[in-house]
């Protein structure tokens, strides 16, 4: 009896042993608070853990494991497994991406950004140039246009944006710089406090940014149509984590990226969007609406610019930035 006690125990403690072997725990670092931007990390938390039976889990921490700007170094050093970061915060580190910040593209919808994000997170160019962090782009985070929410006296052409401080990054802040309003990069924890203080007089946001981080509770205007562009936030994993999944969880977790997208861009065109025309009509804030000459005369001042000076800027680093840019304009409207 003894003897079969012992062999029983010895086979529990091996099970135990194999079950820990199989588990896998992924932290993710994201922040703010969770919000439309995050629902697709959500989501695929949900299907990797439901397709492997909760062996495989990904601990989300909003904010909890590094500062937004900080998520590729982390990623680089493997502090944590997967993260969410934008390619405006650091476009010396992820240059062929900022491709899709140039203003005015003329992407329309969450679905053509879907598309084509995922297409040049392929591109042989994307891929080394994230290799250099130990990283790999997984999916992207589709926002609509960006619009610009502020303070003061309500811009009624062009012109008044001279010497405006607006909180504007990557080729938004090109294009608002291009027609005399002063850019300033911030994180967006950073936005309602700089408003409220005065740093910056206006803020250029997606909708569900506007609501998350409160810039419509001080806010007493906003454009309607500016609709200067848009930014590219990337959900990148460490490659030596990806590699060193069984086959079963990558499949899991690589498998579950186009529902996971899916949810994402439905939640965003209705739930998000059907809450932002009310949450600025209860709260009185007046539209801006510039006629079709104005944003002809903004695009022409921002766009052939800011697409000739970062291929110009990018060739110089060794980037194939002419078919880079070529690549995704010629995806745009097909």
């Amino acid at each position: 009896m003894r003897k079969y006690l012992k062999h029983a125990a010895i086979a529990a403690l091996s099970l135990s042993f194999a079950s820990e072997a199989l588990a896998t725990e992924w932290n993710v670092s994201v922040w703010g608070k969770r919000r439309a931007f995050t629902e697709h990390v959500e989501k695929l938390a949900e299907l990797v853990s439901a397709k492997t039976g909760g062996e495989f889990t990904l601990n989300i921490s909003y904010g909890g494991l590094s500062k937004n700007r900080e998520n590729l170094d982390g990623i680089s050093i493997g502090a944590f497994e997967m993260a969410q970061f934008c390619a405006g915060y650091h476009r010396d580190k992820n240059p062929s991406i900022t491709v899709l910040e140039l203003p005015f593209l003329g992407v329309s919808s969450l679905e053509e950004e879907r598309k084509i994000s995922m297409a040049l997170y392929q591109h042989p160019a994307a891929v080394k140039d994230l290799e250099r962090w130990n990283a790999t782009l997984l999916m992207p985070s589709p926002l609509p246009q960006y619009n610009i929410v502020g303070v003061g006296d309500a811009p009624a052409k062009l012109a008044d944006f001279t010497g405006l401080t607006v909180r504007a990054t990557g080729g938004i802040g090109k294009a608002m710089e291009a027609v005399g309003a002063v850019p300033t990069s911030m994180s967006a924890t950073e936005v309602r406090q700089s408003l409220d203080s005065g740093v910056v007089k206006a803020v250029a946001f997606a909708p569900h940014a506007h609501m998350s981080f409160g810039t419509i509770e001080s806010g007493k205007w906003w454009t309607t149509n500016l609709n200067p562009g848009t930014v590219n936030c990337p959900v990148v994993v460490n490659t030596d984590a990806l590699n060193d999944l069984s086959d079963a969880h990558r499949d899991a977790l690589l498998g579950s990226v186009d529902e996971a997208l899916d949810h994402y861009i439905a939640n965003y065109n209705g739930k998000t969007m059907d809450a932002w025309g009310p949450a600025l009509s209860e709260r009185g804030i007046a539209e801006v609406t510039f006629s079709d000459d104005e944003i002809a005369a903004f695009k022409e001042a921002a766009a052939g610019p800011a697409a000739a000076a970062w291929i110009a800027d990018n060739s110089t680093r060794g980037l194939p930035a002419q078919e880079l840019y070529d690549f995704v304009t010629g995806m745009i409207g097909q």
